[in-house]
């Protein structure tokens, strides 16, 4: 058993982006922090995230910001406003790593990787003295309401005065997050929304001649249009199942939404979105007659084969080699979605503990003196820096509210940090 009598013992469970995040506020207020994790290092879906370059956050007004959070707005707004991109950019910046906007208004740290940043980050955590410990996974609680961690050394019961959970959702199981939890907090009382994929990829009808041919071929450069007339322009890639990439992921909440209560959704790929279908015409009509579909959209399009190959599941057959009747197809290639890709897949999860079961500083109101954060929380937001500001701000306002409860609970015990 680990007890701590001269400060406050805090027991941060998940060693990703909300619980370091928590764990940074609470040492710095002074107080004895543990972090377990269950995976044999920490942060491993932030270093996955970084392989393609971190986004830490996004330059968006702060308005608009909040808005990506939908029906959470609310309180991420609350979250946001105590640590904003200006401030993720300044913590950045101090543990040494300088950052710069792209044209997308995307905001990355110059190294372009997360290992350097996630190195300083537990250099600084370990230097306050928070015991960073791995392969640890928390069990629950005792019958006199201590947590259960199971380590490499056995199973051990920990006596702590406040604790935040911070074990992600359930995407990208082999990286930590399971969502094993939501099944032990239901059983306390604690209402838990349904995971559903977000930022997914779709399953679709291809034949099967297409699937072979053309599974990981990116469509660079197109747009991408719901039924509603919402369009995003971006990329893609055709899947062995289906269709994914970041213009489908900015549309995935409304996608699978429609989903949901239709039993299928539709999309149109405008291949060329710069031009119009009178522009497109003319080229066509250049080329001559005795070409062939993939030559015709090389010559006048500068098309891969992937286009022809689209453009002849789009419409069931052969396309139409009348030159409008062609163009209006390579603006508007309709794709049938079935349903989404399986939730493990996704790159974030909608879903997770309703925000009514909190209080304003994400304290469980079953369980007092234990606070939640990140992936576990009801929110969802598209890929751009918003999925881990929202992570790293939810963490700090688990971290700040379990430092306020334990001031409060001990009656001014603990005195203000300097």
């Amino acid at each position: 058993m680990i007890e701590f009598v001269s400060r406050p013992h805090v027991a941060i469970i998940g060693g990703g982006p909300a619980g370091l995040a928590a764990a940074e506020v609470l040492s710095a207020r002074g107080c004895a922090v543990s972090v377990a994790e269950q995976m044999p290092t920490m942060g491993r879906k932030l270093l996955m995230a970084g392989r393609g370059g971190l986004n830490l956050t996004h330059s968006e007004t702060a308005d608009l910001f909040a808005a990506r959070y939908g029906a959470a707005r609310p309180m991420m707004e609350a979250a946001l406003s105590a640590f904003s991109p200006r401030d993720m950019v300044e913590w950045a910046q101090g543990l040494g790593q300088s950052c710069f906007t792209g044209s997308s208004g995307r905001i990355f740290p110059r190294a372009m990787k997360a290992s350097p940043l996630l190195r300083a980050w537990l250099a600084r955590l370990a230097g306050r003295g928070v015991r960073l410990l791995t392969r640890h996974r928390w069990e629950g609680w005792d019958e006199d309401g201590r947590l259960r961690v199971s380590g490499p050394g056995g199973s051990v019961c920990w006596r702590v005065d406040a604790t935040v959970l911070a074990l992600g959702g359930a995407s990208w199981a082999r990286l930590g997050a399971t969502g094993a939890w939501r099944e032990r907090l239901l059983a306390s009382g604690i209402e838990v929304t349904p995971f559903a994929p977000a930022n997914c990829g779709f399953v679709t009808a291809w034949s099967e001649g297409f699937r072979a041919r053309f599974a990981g071929t990116p469509l660079r450069g197109v747009a991408v249009t719901l039924e509603n007339g919402e369009t995003v322009r971006g990329e893609a890639m055709v899947t062995d199942t289906g269709i994914e990439g970041g213009a489908i992921y900015a549309l995935s909440a409304a996608i699978r939404d429609r989903i949901a209560r239709t039993g299928g959704a539709r999309i149109l790929l405008d291949l060329r979105p710069s031009l119009d279908v009178a522009d497109i015409t003319t080229r066509i009509a250049r080329v001559r007659t005795r070409e062939s579909l993939s030559n015709t959209l090389r010559k006048a399009l500068r098309l891969a084969p992937v286009s022809a190959a689209l453009l002849r599941e789009g419409a069931g057959g052969p396309p139409p080699r009348d030159p409008a009747a062609l163009a209006r197809l390579v603006k508007a290639v309709p794709v049938a979605l079935l349903a989404p890709a399986a939730l493990d897949r996704a790159i974030s999860v909608a879903g997770g503990i309703a925000w009514s079961a909190l209080d304003r500083n994400l304290m469980l109101r079953a369980l007092p003196g234990v606070f939640a954060a990140g992936e576990m929380l009801d929110w969802e937001a598209p890929t751009g820096g918003f999925l881990l500001q929202g992570c790293m701000a939810t963490g700090r306002m688990a971290g700040e509210g379990a430092w306020e409860w334990l001031r409060d609970s001990r009656h001014g015990l603990y005195p203000s940090a300097p």
